[in-house]
Parts: structure tokens; C-alpha cells; sequence
């Protein structure tokens, strides 16, 4: 297994957001937010259960979250936002394949109240640092429903690029949607960042 899964990762900071593992005393800001923003979300995740916001739920997936980190296959994040500290949504980089791969998934959301002003993108890129400089990562991958017009902007604002379709490729609120599939290669972010 890579060092970086044998302890919890520090905090990773940027200007405006700060990523870091989700933790028990989490609990009421993440319910409340998720819950204030269930409408908005619904549409582009899973079937929500009908104890998806319970206390017995949350302590389930903080169980799978550490599962998950501890056999080296995924990294949960909760996105704060750096100066005030409020829970923003989250991030996670799953799926994660070492060897000759070198790859992840990542899947993310944000509270309604918070969308539409560039923190996801900014949650984004910080993740894409330390999945190709710390993680030695060489490709992140990331699906959308070509009708989620917000997520297809706020990929391509981090630099991800389409590479295709996948259709009937996950089971989102109650029916299996068509994905665009979209890539964020290391060498792609790293030539990118020495144009700026």
C-alpha cells in the first residue's frame, strides 16, 4: 500500500476551500446542509434511503469512508470553506486502481445555497494536486448526465476534458442515466499550469 494511506491525511488548504476527512461532530452541519438541499441534489445521485440523513446512517458511512481509506481504494472529502469553516459539500476520489493504472473516480456534490460560485471547481483542483504530486496518481476521471449543465462547467472549468459517453452507465435517482465520461491526465494539468 502507498505511504499516504498508512495515516489520515492533513488537512489540504487552498484560498477560498479546505479539504479534509469527514469526522463524527460533522454530523449536524452535513445533515442540515444535505437536507436543505435535497431537491437540488436528488436528481443527479442515488435513490436517497429513508434514513439517508439518520445519525445510524451517518455513522455507517463513516465506517465505509475509513474502510475504504484504509484498503487504499478511496479518499472522502468534506469541502469548508477556508475562512469561516462552513461544510460547502464533498469530494471523493474512489475507485482508486495503483500499478500500472494509476487511476481514480471522483464523485462530488454542493449545498444549493453555495453552487454557481466557483468553490467546487476550486475543491477540484486542490484534489487533482494531491492526487498526482502526493498520491502519484497519473489520471482522475469523472462522470456526469450530459443534462447536468452546472457539473459539465464545473468540470471543464478544472480542466477536465470529455473523452465520450457511457451510457446506462450509473443508476441515478431511480433510473440508469447516460454519463459523459471526462479526464483530467497529470501531464495535461501539469503543461497547463506552466502556460499561466
Amino acid at each position: 500500500m502507498p505511504p499516504f494511506f498508512r495515516r489520515e491525511p492533513a488537512a489540504l488548504k487552498a484560498a477560498r476551500v479546505t479539504l479534509r476527512m469527514p469526522v463524527s461532530s460533522d454530523y449536524d452541519e452535513w445533515a442540515k446542509l444535505r437536507g436543505e438541499s435535497r431537491g437540488f441534489l436528488m436528481p443527479w445521485e442515488p435513490t436517497w434511503a429513508s434514513d439517508e440523513l439518520t445519525r445510524q446512517s451517518w455513522r455507517f458511512r463513516l465506517k465505509r469512508y475509513r474502510k475504504d481509506y484504509a484498503r487504499g481504494s478511496a479518499i472522502a472529502f468534506f469541502i469548508f470553506e477556508t475562512g469561516s469553516g462552513k461544510l460547502l459539500g464533498g469530494v471523493t476520489l474512489g475507485n482508486i486502481r495503483h500499478g500500472v493504472a494509476r487511476s481514480g473516480h471522483i464523485g462530488y456534490w454542493v449545498g444549493e445555497k453555495y453552487a454557481g460560485q466557483g468553490y467546487m471547481v476550486d475543491a477540484l483542483d486542490l484534489l487533482a494536486g494531491h492526487a498526482f504530486d502526493t498520491m502519484r496518481l497519473h489520471r482522475i476521471e469523472a462522470a456526469c448526465i450530459p443534462g447536468n449543465t452546472r457539473s459539465v462547467r464545473v468540470l471543464e472549468k478544472a480542466g477536465f476534458t470529455r473523452e465520450g459517453l457511457l451510457r446506462s452507465f450509473l443508476k441515478i435517482n431511480g433510473s440508469w442515466q447516460d454519463h459523459y465520461l471526462y479526464a483530467l491526465i497529470a501531464d495535461d494539468r501539469r503543461d497547463a499550469r506552466t502556460r499561466d
